[in-house]
């Protein structure tokens, strides 16, 4: 029994080691203030859309970047309709974007559609000084390229942005998601920034210059989680990602929980090939006391991983352990703890992400305060969805889209 005891508590001890700097990153966000920004240069943007049966949301987005308060000469918006069956690419061309229509059912995803776009912009385009990477149902703040200029302008050639929810009150998984996202922005990223490591880019709201483009000679990166894998490869060539606080994009959140259940498991089977693909190499990097190698790792080797361990461990024990009736209840007793810990700390997280992000989240304020205690329950479905990627062979799906909202409607909550 001491032997159980003391294997929860060493696996205590490790999470405690991994994922306490985090820690660090709130606690500046909380008291440091944003450096201010050096001189401001005019750039030539390519906004790039990558649009499958979109035709229901995309003219919003379109829309929003039409009505920006940038330089509209110096702003291009191409869109690749990637194998739709909708009115994707005619919505987009009478919205005034530039559309490729791509076909092609071997190559799906996208990383791959993304590839597309830039080869056929190559060809007929002059290469522009930076690209812009949105998806079909996201919303832009009118401020959103001002402000994403004046961080390139600063000296950044990669840069993740402010990802906000267009429907945080539509039930707990949409607010899930929305709380998670408020999280990673204000207080991983922006802490990140303001300690001067490098940020991570997360799916959508995120930009590039050309020299980056360059550097890998088009769009190389095509694993389920394309995002994640464009942030570590890039660390680990020395990049540093900024943030741009100040640009606020509104993104779309799923709903229906078999929805989030195949959306997240791309997500948890894309950590996977991530981390087999860079894992010892930011484990190296680390040990080199790179904080950006590390802090990647950590990202990629999420808890959850420590987390079904110790779950399978008491479990294991309890179901073959040859033990009292008392020991059962004393392993029992320990994983109560442990998820009520855990179930504590999210709430903490929801709580302090709640609070300080109170206006930006356009909702009820009856909303706000109970989605803080549902979200625990979000991140618990984890758990499952992870078990079931690690088996399970999973594949790039579309995710339906149907919350056509104005930047106006959006505020109205």
């Amino acid at each position: 029994m001491e032997k159980i005891i003391l294997i929860n508590l060493v696996i205590a001890i490790i999470f405690c080691i991994c994922y306490s700097y985090q820690f660090l990153y709130v606690i500046v966000s909380l008291m440091k203030k944003d450096k201010p920004h050096q001189e401001t240069k005019a750039h030539r943007f390519a906004v790039l859309i990558a649009a499958r049966n979109e035709e229901t949301v995309i003219n919003h987005l379109i829309d929003s970047i039409n009505t920006q308060t940038y330089d509209q000469g110096e702003v291009t918006v191409f869109v690749v309709a990637d194998n739709c069956t909708d009115q994707t690419a005619a919505c987009a061309r009478k919205m005034g974007a530039i559309v490729y229509e791509r076909f092609d059912q071997t190559k799906i995803g996208k990383g791959h559609a993304m590839e597309f776009l830039l080869n056929q912009m190559e060809k007929d385009y002059a290469p522009f000084d930076g690209y812009f990477v949105f998806d079909a149902d996201n919303v832009l703040d009118q401020n959103y390229i001002l402000e994403m200029n004046k961080t390139f302008s600063d000296g950044y050639d990669i840069i993740t942005s402010y990802r906000n929810s267009k429907n945080y009150g539509d039930n707990w998984i949409s607010s899930g998601y929305a709380i998670w996202f408020l999280w990673e922005s204000e207080f991983l990223n922006r802490g990140r920034m303001l300690l001067g490591t490098s940020c991570a880019v997360s799916g959508t709201g995120f930009f590039f210059s050309r020299r980056i483009i360059e550097k890998y000679g088009g769009w190389k990166f095509f694993l389920l989680t394309e995002d994640i894998q464009f942030t570590v490869d890039n660390v680990l060539s020395g990049e540093k990602i900024g943030y741009c606080r100040q640009a606020m994009l509104y993104d779309e959140q799923p709903v229906k929980f078999q929805q989030s259940f195949r959306q997240r498991m791309r997500w948890a089977k894309g950590f996977f090939q991530v981390f087999h693909r860079y894992g010892l190499d930011l484990f190296k990097g680390s040990l080199q006391r790179n904080t950006s190698c590390y802090d990647m790792l950590m990202v990629i080797m999420p808890a959850i991983i420590l987390t079904l361990f110790t779950l399978i461990f008491n479990g294991s024990m309890i179901l073959f352990g040859d033990y009292t009736t008392y020991q059962d209840d004393l392993i029992m007793m320990m994983m109560g703890r442990m998820i009520l810990n855990m179930y504590l700390m999210l709430v903490f997280i929801a709580t302090v992400t709640t609070a300080t992000q109170w206006k930006n989240i356009h909702t009820t304020s009856f909303k706000k305060l109970a989605y803080i205690f549902t979200f625990p329950f979000f991140m618990f479905t984890y758990i499952p969805i992870t078990i079931v990627a690690f088996f399970k062979k999973v594949e790039w799906q579309p995710i339906e889209h149907s919350r056509a909202k104005t930047l106006a409607e959006i505020k109205e909550g």
